[in-house]
């Protein structure tokens, strides 16, 4: 076992997923760039099922009580600079997040309705929890996400935790609202529902990462606190590793929770009115 500190606490780290996650990083770095530049075709797992069983959706699009909400729009995750590309650069590129998180922005903006970000920051204190899940585990290890505190910017300008440079100057621009980060995987620990609210939004058009973690969770929460939800299908993306497809797995439950799962020119489509 290799001893790994963590801010003050030694843990334990099996030598064999230690190489093997330093050997994943180093190829991620290496493929990164082309990864980013290339679109294969979806896997045929993901296409929609030709005879759905489940009903047809009751939900009816309304410009007027809409918001886009982009969850973790952020460099650590969009980006093949970012410390968790090995791990979600594949899904990210298969759906073309980045593009088409640029075109639900155009959309929204040039519509005049609301748009905000849920993000997600580490602060030192958030080092010092004493539990931890899997996944919370993994990004506390790369440092995804991480601040240098809650009061002050020093060393966030073009950090893993800074919005991607295709966002940035939409999510700017004075009028984006920009929540309270959420810690873990859900809206609970931010302020994105009560902003909502004083807009008087209650149908929301979802998007960002990670689909079966940040995603799904927000899914859920609004949907449990009486918010209509749509889920961009191809403006979502998550981790692929030998545990399972993080995309696939959440694209099931979307299908059977989400008030509606529409694509970025679906979307888009509405907000024109055609």
């Amino acid at each position: 076992m290799i001893p790994v500190s963590s801010f003050g606490r030694v843990a334990t780290f099996p030598a064999a997923r230690a190489l093997a996650l330093v050997a994943t990083l180093a190829l991620s770095m290496v493929a990164g760039t082309a990864m980013a530049q290339t679109a294969p075709p979806l896997p045929a797992t993901y296409a929609d099922p030709a005879k759905p069983a489940l009903p047809p959706s009751s939900f009816q699009w309304d410009n007027a009580r809409t918001a886009l909400v982009i969850i973790d729009p952020q460099i650590d995750f969009m980006s093949p600079k970012g410390k968790g590309w090995s791990i979600v650069g594949e899904s990210v590129t298969e759906q073309r997040l980045v593009p088409h998180l640029q075109q639900l922005m155009a959309g929204f903006k040039r519509a005049g309705l609301p748009v905000a970000i849920s993000p997600h920051y580490y602060y030192p204190h958030d080092h010092r929890w004493l539990h931890e899940a899997p996944a919370e585990t993994v990004q506390h290890k790369l440092g995804m996400f991480d601040r240098e505190g809650a009061l002050t910017l020093e060393g966030f300008r073009d950090s893993g935790a800074d919005f991607i440079p295709e966002l940035k100057a939409a999510i700017e621009d004075g009028k984006t609202i920009v929540a309270a980060p959420h810690k873990l995987y859900g809206p609970q620990s931010n302020d994105v529902m009560l902003q909502l609210r004083k807009q008087r939004i209650d149908k929301i058009v979802l998007a960002g990462m990670a689909s079966n973690l940040c995603v799904e969770s927000h899914l859920r929460e609004f949907l449990e606190r009486g918010f209509e939800v749509v889920v961009v299908r191809d403006a979502v993306a998550g981790p692929k590793l030998p545990d399972g497809d993080g995309y696939l797995s959440a694209l099931v439950n979307f299908r059977y929770i989400a008030n509606a799962v529409m694509t970025t020119d679906q979307v888009v489509a509405k907000l024109d009115g055609r």
